[in-house]
């Protein structure tokens, strides 16, 4: 029998181990300079939001969404925090 793959993890800024659906806060993110205002808003937007890690990628960011009412109506955003951009939430 295989062992089953283990579940990925990284760290927040305290050196908290963070896993897939513990609740993060949103301490910085990081726009690209080519995009435009309003989408470099909406990433600005998020600091202070507390999240769910949907997913944690190979280099260890832990990814999070978020839903927007956009004037076209719903938008999702979606940030791979770094583990200096992200407090882990109790509870």
């Amino acid at each position: 029998m295989n062992p089953s793959p283990a579940t990925p993890t990284t760290l927040d800024r305290s050196g908290q181990s963070v896993g897939l659906g513990d609740r993060v806060r949103i301490l910085d993110v990081t726009t690209d300079p080519d995009m435009d205002d309003d989408d470099r808003d909406m990433f600005v937007d998020m600091i202070g939001s507390v999240c769910e890690v949907e997913r944690i990628d190979a280099e260890g960011a832990a990814w999070v969404a978020i839903w927007w009412n956009g004037f076209d109506g719903p938008l999702l955003t979606t940030v791979g925090l770094a583990p200096a951009q992200m407090d882990k939430v109790a509870g």
